[in-house]
């Protein structure tokens, strides 16, 4: 028998520098918004960002997706 992964998925976005644009970098799981940043800042530590962002992935409002849905 399997255990199910506890909390919500959270997408993780990084500047290195502050004019760089937002870049996706990856997602982490995590069971609420404090673990989220502690996971991402060392899930994602190989660079020396400027600014790192975890947005709940459930949060994201989609615009526009594949197939025109």
């Amino acid at each position: 028998m399997t255990v199910p992964e506890a909390g919500r998925v959270y997408e993780v976005f990084a500047r290195g520098r502050q004019r760089d644009a937002l870049t996706h970098v990856g997602s982490v799981r995590a069971p609420d918004d404090g673990l989220a940043r502690a996971y991402a800042r060392t899930t994602y530590d190989e660079e020396p960002w400027a600014e790192m962002l975890a947005v709940p992935r459930d949060a994201v409002i989609p615009v526009l997706r594949p197939g025109g849905a």
